[in-house]
C-alpha cells in the first residue's frame, strides 16, 4: 500500500480507492481525500477486501447508489488512528461490520440487531475526491481503499495473524452464509439442503450445511465451472439449473424436495425455482439481496397447500459483535477453512477486471490485497 500524504491520526489522509463516477461508469482506481477521525471514530488501514455482488449492485442499478462512490463493504485491517473517546488501540486487527448495531432501537432491545433501525444506507456520504467532489461510501465503509474512516462500532476486533484474504470474508460472505443456516434456517443433522447460486455467500453456506450435519447437500448453478467448487465446500452433489432441476432434486430426496432450500442470488426466477425445489412443510430463506421491482408470484392456492415458509437472512440474522470473533476464533484454530472461497488475490488496480468476472458469475470472492 503506498502511504498516505498523512500518517497521524488526527489529521485527514489521502489514499487510493476504487471509485465509480456513475452507474455503469468504468470503475477507476482513484485518490480521495478521508477526513480525520473525529469523536468516537477510528481510521483502518486495510489489508483485505472482498470483491462482493453487492458492490456490483451499487453499481449496475439494482441498488439505489449516490455517486461518485468508493466501493468495497466486506474488509479486514488494523486501526491506524483514533478520535477522542475510542478504546482500541492503534495496531488492533479488525473486521469491518458494514450494519453496525445502535442497541437502543426496539429491533434490538428484542435481540434483533440485524434489523436495527439506525442500519446504515446503501450510500453514506464522507469526505472528497482528489478535484474536490463530494463523495459517498458503500454501506458506510468504502472498503476497496487503502484507509477508512469508520465509526468504532463498525469495527470487529480478531485475533493476529489470521490470513487477510480469508478474515476479510467474516464480516459479509461467512458471516451472512454460516448465519443464514446456523440462526435463520437452525438446519439440523440429517436434513437435506439445496442452495442455489454458488457466488462467496452460496458455498458459505454449502459448508455451514456440511458442519450442521445436513444428510443431503445439493449445490445448484447456471455455470458448470462451479461443480469441483460445490463439492470442495461440502456438498453431496451439484445440479445445473435447467429445467430438469425440480425432478432431479425429487429423485434425491424420495420425491419429497429438499427440507431447506436457500436462495443465494437475489431475484425473483431463482427464488420461484427455490420454493418449488422445497418440499411440503419445508422452508425457503432468501440470502441474496434483490431489485425492488423484480416481483416474485407465488399461487395462493401453491401457498396454502405447500405449507412452505418463505423468508429472508438479513445478514445471517446474526449480531457481529457477537459472532464475528466466534468465527474468527474457528478461523484460527483450523475448525474453519474459508481457502476455497477465495479465488484469487489482486492487487487494487486489479479489481476492476474482478467485478467484470463477478458479473460473468466466474469464480468465488476475489480478494484484494494492500500491505
Amino acid at each position: 500500500m503506498s502511504a498516505p500524504e498523512s500518517t497521524t491520526g488526527t489529521a485527514p489522509v489521502t489514499v487510493r480507492a476504487l471509485v465509480a463516477r456513475g452507474s455503469g461508469a468504468e470503475l477507476r482506481v482513484e485518490r480521495v481525500r478521508l477526513p480525520a477521525p473525529g469523536p468516537g471514530e477510528v481510521r483502518v488501514a486495510i489489508t483485505a477486501a472482498g470483491v462482493c455482488h453487492s458492490d456490483l449492485s451499487m453499481v449496475n442499478g439494482t441498488l439505489a447508489a449516490r455517486f461518485p462512490l468508493v466501493l468495497g463493504h466486506e474488509a479486514t485491517g488494523v486501526v491506524a488512528g483514533t478520535g477522542p473517546g475510542v478504546d482500541l488501540a492503534v495496531g488492533t486487527p479488525v473486521v469491518l461490520n458494514w450494519a453496525p448495531a445502535c442497541r437502543a432501537c426496539w429491533w434490538c432491545r428484542r435481540g434483533e440487531p440485524w434489523l436495527c433501525a439506525a442500519t446504515t444506507a446503501p450510500t453514506v456520504p464522507r469526505g472528497e475526491t482528489d478535484d474536490g467532489v463530494p463523495l459517498h461510501l458503500t454501506l458506510g465503509l468504502g472498503a476497496l481503499a487503502e484507509a477508512v474512516v469508520v465509526p468504532e462500532r463498525a469495527v470487529i476486533p480478531i485475533p493476529a495473524g489470521l490470513p487477510a484474504a480469508q478474515a476479510a470474508l467474516l464480516g459479509c460472505a461467512v458471516l451472512t452464509g454460516v448465519g443464514a443456516v446456523r440462526n435463520t434456517a437452525r438446519v439440523v443433522p440429517g436434513e437435506s439442503v439445496a442452495v442455489v447460486g454458488l457466488g462467496g455467500v452460496g458455498l458459505a453456506v454449502l459448508t455451514a450445511a456440511r458442519r450442521a450435519g445436513a444428510r443431503t447437500i445439493l449445490a445448484v448453478d447456471v455455470a458448470e465451472a462451479k461443480r469441483d467448487l460445490a463439492l470442495a465446500a461440502g456438498a453431496t452433489d451439484f445440479l445445473l439449473a435447467d429445467d430438469r432441476l425440480s425432478k432431479e432434486v425429487r429423485a434425491r430426496t424420495e420425491s419429497r424436495g429438499v427440507d431447506h432450500a436457500f436462495e443465494c442470488v437475489g431475484r425473483a426466477a431463482t427464488i420461484r425455482a427455490a420454493w418449488r425445489l422445497t418440499r411440503r412443510g419445508g422452508a425457503v430463506t432468501v440470502v441474496g439481496m434483490g431489485a425492488k421491482d423484480d416481483m416474485v408470484s407465488l399461487g395462493a392456492l401453491d401457498i396454502f397447500h405447500s405449507a412452505r415458509t418463505l423468508r429472508s437472512s438479513v445478514y445471517g440474522s446474526s449480531d457481529p459483535d457477537r459472532e464475528v470473533p466466534v468465527l474468527a476464533a474457528e478461523l484460527a484454530d483450523g475448525t474453519l477453512d474459508l481457502g476455497l472461497l477465495v479465488s484469487g488475490t489482486i492487487s487494487l488496480d486489479e479489481a476492476p477486471a474482478a467485478f467484470d468476472r463477478l458479473a460473468r458469475g466466474e469464480g468465488a470472492r476475489w480478494v484484494v490485497t494492500l500491505d
